[in-house]
């Protein structure tokens, strides 16, 4: 087991599924562990089971709707208050809307929670990143992401209309794309420094990611841990993995795919588009007043 102990890891949506394993999992290893979430009740209930599961551990909680990015700019100053260094950043927030609904901006909720929060959480944090000895950002992806229809630099932000189904499914892959674009675009800027971007696939998991319910219903639990849906800690494996392993303290711009054969798939052209991703980027940056 790789420890990481005092470092401090911020992981987002980590009060169910995929996340809280994750957290629960790095509190094992030794990690000083900040939940953001957007719900202070669950935050207490996941700073509990954490610390009964791994006394003396340490989980901070921090409340924001990664969808609000006045709360996104309100979080990032709270944790750049806070401490002095954050060395593992986890994006691991995610939605699965049916169906399309606006944020006070006037964004898709689905294109905020997914991606335009975590953008902008990741750059108003990165210089506490670039402050650890050793930085790793970890931006949870999903091989949905090949489901998505071409990406166009200049309208990403708009899904257009979704009514669940295969609609819905393609305006989830979109803000999947985006999330790695970001991940593989950031590691080039961060050349010169410690600090690494990745992206990671957890495979198909039985969490509450559609609309705050199972994915298949009741299903999921009978399906969980066969080779058609892994269990959340088997999902969790590889953001752990990318937190934690001396091997991967230096690997940054790359995507790891956990769903078996995935990787023998070839990649979306727009993944290998160095100009896409930097007008993405740049895009992105105008779009939430980061220019």
């Amino acid at each position: 087991m790789d420890l990481i102990t005092g470092q401090r890891v911020v992981i987002t949506g980590a009060t169910s599924g995929i996340g809280y394993e994750t957290a629960l999992e790095l509190a094992r290893r030794g990690g000083a562990i900040t939940i953001v979430c957007r719900n202070p009740e669950r935050g207490k209930t996941t700073a509990a089971e954490i610390d009964q599961a791994v006394p003396g551990s340490e989980v901070d909680i921090l409340i924001a709707d990664l969808s609000e990015l006045d709360q996104v700019r309100d979080v990032a100053d709270q944790i750049n208050s806070r401490y002095p260094a954050v060395d593992v950043l986890i994006n691991n927030a995610g939605v699965q809307d049916l169906w399309p609904r606006q944020t006070s901006a006037g964004f898709d909720h689905m294109l905020a929670s997914n991606y335009l929060g975590p953008f902008l959480l990741t750059n108003l944090v990165l210089e506490r990143v670039r402050a650890a000895p050793s930085g790793r950002i970890v931006v949870v992806a999903s091989d949905a992401h090949r489901l998505a229809a071409r990406l166009d630099p200049e309208s990403f932000e708009h899904l257009g209309e979704y009514s669940g189904g295969r609609t819905a499914i393609r305006a989830y892959a979109r803000t999947k794309l985006l999330d790695l674009l970001f991940a593989l675009e950031l590691a080039p800027r961060l050349e010169g420094s410690t600090v690494t971007s990745n992206a990671v696939c957890p495979g198909l998991v039985a969490t509450n990611l559609v609309e705050g319910g199972p994915a298949f219903g009741g299903l999921d639990k009978k399906l969980s841990g066969t080779f058609l849906i892994r269990t959340p800690a088997q999902g969790a494996r590889i953001s752990v993995k990318l937190a934690t392993d001396p091997e991967l303290a230096a690997v940054s711009g790359r995507y790891f795919p956990s769903t078996p054969g995935s990787r023998f798939i070839p990649l979306r052209p727009a993944v290998r588009n160095k100009e896409l991703q930097q007008r993405v980027w740049e895009r992105t940056e105008e779009l939430i007043g980061l220019r």
